[in-house]
């Protein structure tokens, strides 16, 4: 008899526990600290996924464990090390925050759903989130990546993430999946009051730059809609903030290695507006749903060193939704379409039964 995929430590099955549903926000991941040790084993994890570097195993380990990881572990501590915050990572922080703020608008809504968050790398993982819902009963789960736009690189790779952990299970929970929300109304909305609001308090820049996370070129060619997706969402934002084609730059940051990727480049971007004349640029990046290190050193500290020292005078950063309001409503929104048609509320009691009764037989007495 073949032995189950399980450790011996899982807790036996209680038959008879009641069920319920339950939604995972899924984000892409941090180092537990700010660390060269704690840097490596992420990046580790997180280079070798073949979804993120689509190059043979046997070529890319090489380079990965020899140049890479001993290269660029300590570099990129530092960097986190600038952005790091008493509670810790801004992206953990906001996504964790993200999920509680979830789960009360759904219970606003009147759904007994209960939202946990995980990391595709890093902590607390996919797998071990997924254990502790199915163990604990859950027998829907929503999985929500934090990405608004699909690409293979992020949601497809937390789909395989999902897929391998239902292999370590005999009973597999009904599993939902949202792809995109990139031209979701309520996302649009949140991220064009977020800017005005900005732009209420510190005036409007002479042009906005929207800064996406870049992908390389190839994948695009490929298949991938990812980049289509990003430059609606862009179109939708700008015809939301009333902007024309020439107040507006979509650009892509982040690039990895020597391959080409999505262009323009977000940092050239930035040193040719202000070569041009621009004495204020604001970036926005709407496909970041939580500041990160991505946002808050890549964007608010390189580009803008970039910007100013290329002749720009004034460069502001308008940060990611985060857990702004507005934008938990059309999260919220997002997932309950994706939970319609499973049991997240709970039916009428007797009592409330009676009286819907008596409603309707008043009204037809009135009639």
């Amino acid at each position: 008899m073949a032995s189950e995929s399980r450790s011996p430590s899982a807790p036996p099955h209680a038959h008879g526990q009641a069920s319920f549903t339950a939604v995972l926000l899924c984000n892409l991941g941090t180092p537990d600290e700010p660390t060269p040790a704690a840097v490596r084993r992420y990046l580790a994890q997180f280079l070798a996924d073949p979804r993120v570097v689509e190059i043979p195993r046997l070529a890319w380990f090489p380079i990965l464990y020899g140049i890479i990881l001993p290269l660029r572990s300590a570099k990129s501590a530092a960097k986190y090390a600038t952005i790091w915050t008493p509670e810790g990572s801004p992206l953990k922080v906001w996504t964790e925050r993200q999920a509680k703020r979830l789960q009360g608008w759904l219970g606003e809504q009147g759904h007994r759903v209960r939202v946990e968050y995980a990391m595709r790398y890093g902590n607390p993982s996919v797998a071990s989130r997924l254990d502790a819902l199915a163990d604990a009963g859950a027998s829907r789960i929503l999985v929500l990546p934090a990405y608004p736009q699909y690409a293979g690189s992020t949601t497809a790779s937390v789909i395989d993430a999902v897929a391998q952990w239902a292999q370590t299970r005999r009973a597999v929970p009904e599993l939902r999946f949202v792809n995109r929300y990139h031209d979701d109304r309520g996302y649009i909305l949140a991220l064009a009051h977020r800017i005005e609001r900005h732009w209420h308090g510190n005036g409007r820049p002479d042009h906005l730059v929207m800064s996406f996370h870049g992908v390389p070129e190839r994948t695009l060619h490929l298949g991938d809609p990812y980049h289509c997706e990003c430059r609606k969402t862009a179109r939708l934002l700008a015809e939301t903030l009333q902007l024309d084609a020439t107040q507006f730059t979509v650009t892509f940051q982040s690039r990895f290695g020597k391959a080409k990727w999505l262009e323009p480049y977000t940092e050239p971007t930035l040193q040719a507006l202000a070569r041009d004349g621009k004495r204020r640029v604001d970036v926005v990046c709407p496909g970041f749903t939580s500041d990160c290190l991505e946002t808050l050193e890549e964007i608010a500290q390189e580009g803008r060193d970039a910007f100013l020292e290329a002749g720009g005078r004034s460069f502001h950063y308008i940060p990611c939704l985060n857990d702004d309001p507005e934008w938990i409503h059309a999260l919220g929104a997002v997932a309950e379409r994706h939970l319609a048609g499973w049991p997240t509320k709970e039916a009428p009691d007797a009592r409330e039964l009676a009286a819907q009764k008596e409603r309707a037989l008043a009204l037809g007495a009135q009639r």
